[in-house]
């Protein structure tokens, strides 16, 4: 399904639709640019899980968790990893086997160990500024 946002809230609007669709254990895949809005997605997520607080990009922690909502969310950033070997180094398993939903942006990087089965969402920059085509695959919204 393609979508198309206009503004950092229609990003986060439709990230809470699609976490409203989620069951425990399900990973989301992200690839995009830089900037892209990935980010501003998950933290629409977040916010439709339950998760108090400001929702910030893991690139420095590669993973941040936030507990306390319908489902735990685990944010990975896998910008600065070098491949899946360094992903089950952090614990991937660990986190697969905690029963929340794991949204891994720069989900390229890791490739290989993302599951067959995973939530695919794309988001590309539209013509204007704050414009986002956004393609989610793996789940009815």
């Amino acid at each position: 399904m393609e979508f198309v946002t206009h503004s950092r809230e229609e990003t986060q609007a439709l990230g809470a639709r699609l976490a409203d669709a989620l069951d425990a254990g399900r990973v989301v895949a992200f690839t995009g640019d830089l900037g892209a809005g990935k980010t501003a997605f998950v933290s629409g997520m977040a916010r439709a899980l339950g998760v108090e607080g400001r929702v910030t990009s893991p690139t420095f922690t590669i993973v941040n968790e936030y507990e306390g909502g319908r489902l735990p969310l685990f944010h990975f950033d896998m910008y600065r990893l070098g491949g899946a070997d360094e992903l089950f180094h952090i614990g991937w398993e660990d986190y697969l086997a905690r029963n929340g939903v794991c949204a891994v942006e720069w989900s390229e990087n890791v490739a290989e160990a993302i599951e067959p089965d995973a939530v695919r969402v794309s988001i590309l920059r539209g013509e204007g500024d704050n414009d986002r085509i956004i393609t989610i695959e793996g789940v009815d919204l």
